[in-house]
């Protein structure tokens, strides 16, 4: 078996780091930018949801089948490649001349996305060998993967401050090209399995349910909406899914066997990583928003705030992977997950209010999510047989992307809903003014009591918002707890309890 030098292993972790935050970024990077660039394309709000959600959705969709093509060509192929249509997709969504070429843009950077996120982890998982210094690397892998999405805003904030909203897209670039030479020089040789199957028809069965399922959930945020596209957004949906469920059990090597969901351990992760990136996406979406358009933040402040959130992860996320031999799964995933139910109560209490409140509360809630990132892959990935590798990164990383495909579509449609339920407009102000706070600041002609009436009713969806997260949260703390019951202190991250067992 090849093995590289100690200091070739963290150096390619670093590299695979690199183009792990390059996606992230992309994830999160467009909350501060989307309401400079909407005014500057003139994208309407199922535009700028588009905008937004291409990203995540086909990402998700593709990831499946990006993890076992991955398996049949090699990890390290399929890295270079993602890094390659990154680069490329990263330029047009810069130059971009209206709203439906980047999304275009937006929905090829989704493709390269999803060829290098299973071979990151993949690769941890095939060049550290250790089982501690493998758990080590995961955790450095899960803490990037937060520390990109809470950086993406004062990066975008940041560019955007001196540049045009097309350089959030551009500064991909220069790190692409670095970390696809890197991988070159560095990696392992490609290790392709060809007797691998890709299948493409499941990856678009999913990706049908993903997009059904956003359309029925953005069209009930309209008021009123139209049910027939409700009806037939969930129609396919439900059909997308269920074709690819069935086909999975036909297939002799599927994107996803699931009996692997038997082992409760894997499962565990699975849900605390989705439950994690729907907490720490829609929060920031909702707090990047309100202080921008409620409070005046200009986004750079605004992604200064949320990136408290990543601060307060940092440390947890290290020493979960750290201490993980010796606390178990236990503590650091149902444990920080009840942490996060804190930090956001706290983030409610003070999100309208007081703001030295809020700040205490994204940090204690960066803290709690942080323990549970940091380990969430290490509970997937050392539940998997080590020939599966690509198929448990992808199912691993189609979790991250389902919660953050979850959190702009259910928490962005919700606040909507809301605000224009709530909304206590003054006679003859603006009909559109009634339906979102941004088209009330543009209609408003500056009359203080349309504005006061329109702010008033979006801070209530952001309290309704957040504590909608902290019930999923709460939740999702109790379920993982019962799962990973006997993942108590000194227990072995890969036991098959119960005789749940992965399938071999």
């Amino acid at each position: 078996m090849l093995a590289l030098k100690p200091s070739q292993r963290w150096g390619l972790l670093g590299v695979i780091s690199s183009g792990l935050l390059l996606i992230t970024l992309d994830n999160s990077i467009l909350y501060t930018a989307l309401p400079t660039l909407t005014a500057d394309l003139g994208a309407t709000g199922t535009q700028a949801l588009w905008i937004i959600n291409a990203y995540p959705v086909v990402m998700a969709g593709l990831l499946l089948g990006s993890g076992t093509l991955g398996d049949r060509i090699g990890h390290r192929r399929m890295f270079l490649i993602g890094l390659g249509l990154f680069a490329v997709a990263s330029l047009g969504a810069a130059f971009a001349s209206g709203p439906a070429t980047l999304i275009a843009a937006r929905a090829l950077l989704a493709v390269g996305a999803a060829a290098m996120m299973p071979a990151t982890l993949a690769l941890i998982r095939v060049t550290f060998h250790d089982e501690r210094e493998r758990n080590i690397a995961i955790a450095v892998w899960g803490s990037i993967s937060v520390v990109g999405m809470s950086l993406g805003p004062i990066v975008g904030g940041a560019l955007l401050s001196v540049f045009w909203w097309g350089s959030v897209f551009l500064i991909n670039v220069p790190v692409a090209i670095a970390a696809a030479v890197a991988t070159v020089l560095i990696a392992l040789p490609n290790d392709p399995d060809p007797a691998k199957h890709w299948d493409l028809r499941s990856s678009v069965q999913v990706m049908a349910g993903l997009v059904g399922a956003v359309f029925a959930i953005k069209e009930v945020a309209h008021r009123p909406p139209d049910w027939t596209v409700v009806v037939v957004a969930v129609l396919i949906s439900a059909a997308g899914f269920t074709l690819f469920a069935r086909r999975q059990r036909r297939l002799p090597d599927p994107l996803v066997d699931f009996a692997i969901f038997r082992n409760p351990a894997f499962s565990a992760g699975v849900l605390a990583a989705a439950l994690a990136m729907f907490a720490v996406g829609g929060l920031q979406l909702v707090t990047t928003q309100r202080y921008q358009l409620v409070e005046g933040f200009t986004p750079l402040q605004a992604g200064l705030l949320v990136a408290t959130m990543a601060f307060g992860s940092l440390f947890t996320a290290m020493f979960g992977g750290m201490y993980l031999h010796r606390t178990g799964l236990l503590p650091l995933i149902g444990g920080g997950l009840a942490v996060a139910v804190l930090g956001v109560a706290l983030i409610a209490a003070g999100g309208t209010g007081s703001f030295g409140l809020l700040i205490t509360g994204l940090l204690v809630t960066g803290a709690g999510l942080g323990a549970t990132m940091g380990v969430a892959s290490s509970a997937i990935v050392g539940n998997a047989p080590a020939r599966r590798a690509g198929m448990a990164s992808s199912i691993e990383e189609v979790s991250y992307e389902f919660g953050s495909v979850a959190a702009v579509s259910l928490l962005g449609s919700l606040i909507t809903v809301v605000y224009a339920t709530t909304v206590g407009l003054p006679p003859g102000a603006p009909a559109t003014a009634g339906e979102t706070l941004p088209d009330a600041l543009a209609t408003a002609g500056g009359d203080p009591v349309i504005l006061a009436a329109a702010r008033a009713a979006y801070n209530t969806g952001f309290l309704v918002t957040t504590v909608v997260v902290a019930v999923v949260l709460a939740a999702g703390a109790a379920l993982t707890a019962r799962m990973l019951r006997h993942h108590g202190p000194g227990s072995p991250v890969g036991s098959r309890e119960d005789g749940a067992r992965a399938p071999e």
